[in-house]
């Protein structure tokens, strides 16, 4: 039975109210300081493919801190429309996945979300057959799908795409996976994770060598591991996974965002602002403490799950480079970018990871930035202070750090792109209110007046049977 959208039940304004992201833009009157402790939320990029994950569970799934996110909404459609049927209260999500009543995923839906076409592993390992359109998300560069495609095959799935769609079988349509042997040229987060959840249910062992090591790769295999699977060795280059013949009823609870944490240590040093965070994970943060500490920033872990930023007398200019986990991330770049435009010296970031991730340097320029770009390298000159100015977010980081830099900014910076901004940041202009940000959200460019506090700021739902 497909699911439908209600409000979800929490103490937060109705959802009918909220404003339609492209339409909205985010105002902010920078130049103020921030103070207090922000809660981090669950980590996006686990929330979705967990919830990918619950395909391969014939009972109920309970998922714990859910983030309130635009690309939640979307994966949660995904799987209403699969069949399964989900009830969200608060950021608890139940899903039931007893039934899936399709194997083909909406294109609609898919076509907008990277992350829901990680679900044609779970399906094909459930149903033995699945059909996914290829899939969409921030234009940041090519994203292609063939190591997934490769990774199938060799567990003796048919593939095919055609159209726009990528049709996986298995011989006879009623077999199972098998377990192989699969190599991956690029440690690719999506298709370690799309293979190794086939894996769960597939017949015999699967290795995963050159695997993703990111956080949300362990914390996929733990979700798993917790309905019963065999993984071995996630967050390390070489995957184990014995097939199971089902998986069982779970209660998970997700690992915090390092991103947004990340996001709002950049808020706090741009601001020369002391903050405390928490809920968070200060190992899967390590790189980017460890840069923010060589611009001149002090960091101190209160607790194993607290952090506690200390405005910084100066910003000293840094090199940086992104590469997969253990390595900095690429997610950090655009955010980072922002805080060294006020850095003393000279920078430079160097892009490894995306070839279409730098585009947020133009727009930061408009704010006053001295920033030159030559192929996947970007130059950046410390200024003494930005300007407010309009600019549009090109993509969910890059939005975030024209956020940074607006707060920074003398004067007013007007921000539009905001579906991009709302699909991986939960209610961060609600929480940049909480810490004394001047951030309000408009419901259109022209308009100074008829002002949306965080309530209607990002819709909220739930999907129930």
């Amino acid at each position: 039975m497909g699911g439908r959208l209600i409000n979800s039940s929490t103490s937060l304004p109705d959802a009918k109210s909220s404003l339609v992201a492209d339409s909205s833009v985010l105002q902010i009157c920078g130049g103020h300081s921030l103070a207090g402790h922000v809660h981090i939320s669950g980590a996006k990029n686990s929330a979705l493919v967990i919830m990918a994950g619950t395909l391969l569970c014939s009972g109920d799934c309970r998922i714990r801190n859910v983030p309130f996110l635009a690309d939640v909404e979307r994966m949660a459609e995904v799987l209403s429309a699969l069949g399964l049927r989900l009830h969200r209260e608060g950021d608890i999500l139940d899903v039931n996945a007893r039934e899936i009543t399709t194997s083909k995923a909406p294109y609609e839906l898919v076509t907008q979300l990277r992350a829901s076409f990680f679900a044609i592993g779970p399906i094909l390992a459930r149903l033995g057959v699945a059909q996914m359109p290829l899939p969409g998300g921030c234009a940041i560069g090519a994203r292609p799908v063939d190591l997934h495609v490769r990774g199938l095959q060799s567990m003796g799935a048919e593939v095919q795409i055609e159209h726009g769609i990528c049709h996986a079988s298995l011989p006879g349509g009623n077999g199972k996976l098998k377990g192989a042997k699969i190599y991956l040229d690029t440690p690719s987060v999506g298709a370690t994770e799309t293979l190794m959840m086939a894996a769960t249910l597939a017949e015999g062992e699967t290795i995963i060598e050159n695997a993703a090591k990111e956080p949300e790769v362990v914390d996929l295999a733990n979700f798993c591991n917790s309905m019963g699977a065999k993984i071995q060795g996630a967050g390390t280059s070489k995957i184990t996974i014995v097939g199971v013949s089902q998986l069982h009823s779970t209660d998970y609870t997700i690992i915090p965002d390092r991103i947004e944490a990340g996001t709002f240590l950049l808020a706090a040093a741009i601001t020369r602002s002391e903050l405390t965070l928490s809920p968070v994970a200060p190992d899967h943060l390590f790189p980017v403490i460890a840069k923010l500490q060589e611009i001149g920033v002090e960091i101190i872990e209160e607790a194993p799950d607290r952090l506690r930023i200390l405005p910084a007398k100066t910003l000293k200019a840094i090199n940086i480079d992104t590469l997969p986990h253990p390595g900095f991330p690429t997610d950090m770049q655009a955010p980072f970018m922002a805080l060294l435009t006020l850095a003393e010296g000279d920078s430079i970031i160097n892009e490894s990871v995306f070839e279409n991730r730098l585009r947020h340097a133009s727009e930061l320029n408009r704010l006053g930035a001295d920033i030159r770009v030559k192929g996947n390298t970007a130059f950046v000159k410390g200024v003494p202070m930005l300007s407010g100015a309009p600019v549009i977010g090109t993509d969910l980081r890059a939005s975030a750090a024209l956020v940074i830099a607006g707060l920074a900014a003398q004067g007013t910076t007007t921000i539009q792109g905001l579906h991009h901004l709302d699909r991986g940041y939960d209610r961060l202009d609600y929480k940049l209110q909480e810490l004394g940000a001047k951030i309000t959200r408009l419901k259109d460019t022209s308009a100074n007046v008829d002002v949306t506090d965080h309530g209607n700021s990002t819709p909220i739902s739930a999907i129930v049977p």
